[in-house]
């Protein structure tokens, strides 16, 4: 009998799932994947699996957009990471306890897209004209791996440690809102927690949106029309623990809150 050899990628993404499944943070994955390229095939796997259970695949969210922790991690460029509808929360909604693994919050500003984004290099011109509208978001990212003890292939192989967002409900146009310059503030009830502007998103959001337009055709997985795009924090990430209501409001887009559940005694 032919014993069966589990590559690394398939037993990465298995250690993934194995810990979306109990709820208990697995070990690092950088044992496994050592590059950028196999983490990335990684988070494939992890796609496909999902895909085949009749999740949709709505938009792309962009990570490390900050030079800081670009360089704390070793990388010189951003991540990305899937987006699923059943990841999307009303504005306004509590989260379960224990939706996300090791949850955090950070403010983003969010564009969805009108026009599919195909071409091998875009322009701002043609991002510009590709983008409907934009929203304030609340992404609450989550990581798999125990402690946060992350690497670049850590976090890539974990779809770019999402977990889940949240979009505010007034749409702005782009010629309204200078994204750049707009700034951000984060709150648990009123308490400032988080502070940014746009321009701490790789100096530009659509900066980020570009630099994703390209790399996802050369993935053979561009942007389409419809699609939510969740360009970046734009200031620091904090904890979010259970009974915490968070709002974030951006200059020129308005407000976005997400509450979360507390945990049952």
């Amino acid at each position: 009998m032919t014993e069966t050899t589990v590559s690394p990628i398939d037993q990465a993404a298995d250690r993934i799932l194995d810990a979306y499944a109990t709820g208990v943070p697995c070990e690092p994955v950088r044992d496994l994947v050592t590059s950028a390229d196999a983490a990335y095939a990684v988070q494939d796997r992890l796609t496909g699996h999902w895909l085949a259970q009749g999740r949709r695949l709505v938009g792309r969210k962009i990570g490390l957009t900050s030079v800081a922790v670009q360089k704390q991690l070793g990388v010189d460029s951003p991540d990305f990471g899937m987006l699923f509808a059943d990841m999307a929360v009303p504005d306004g909604a509590e989260i379960p306890a224990g939706a996300v693994l090791q949850a955090r919050a950070e403010a983003e500003v969010a564009l969805v897209l009108e026009h599919d984004l195909t071409h091998e290099r875009h322009t701002v011109a043609d991002l510009i004209r590709a983008v409907a509208f934009v929203l304030p978001a609340i992404e609450i990212v989550g990581s798999r791996i125990r402690d946060w003890d992350i690497t670049l292939a850590d976090t890539v192989a974990d779809n770019a440690s999402s977990g889940m967002y949240v979009l505010g409900n007034r749409p702005a146009r782009l010629a309204d809102v200078d994204l750049r310059l707009c700034g951000m503030v984060l709150e648990r009830r009123g308490e400032q927690l988080s502070t940014g502007t746009g321009a701490a998103c790789l100096g530009h959001p659509l900066n980020a949106a570009l630099w994703l337009a390209d790399t996802l055709v050369k993935v053979g997985r561009p942007l389409r029309a419809g699609d939510t795009v969740l360009t970046g924090a734009l200031g620091p990430m904090v904890p979010a623990v259970p009974g915490d209501v968070l709002e974030a409001r951006v200059d020129g887009l308005g407000d976005v809150r997400v509450a979360f559940a507390k945990e049952e005694a």
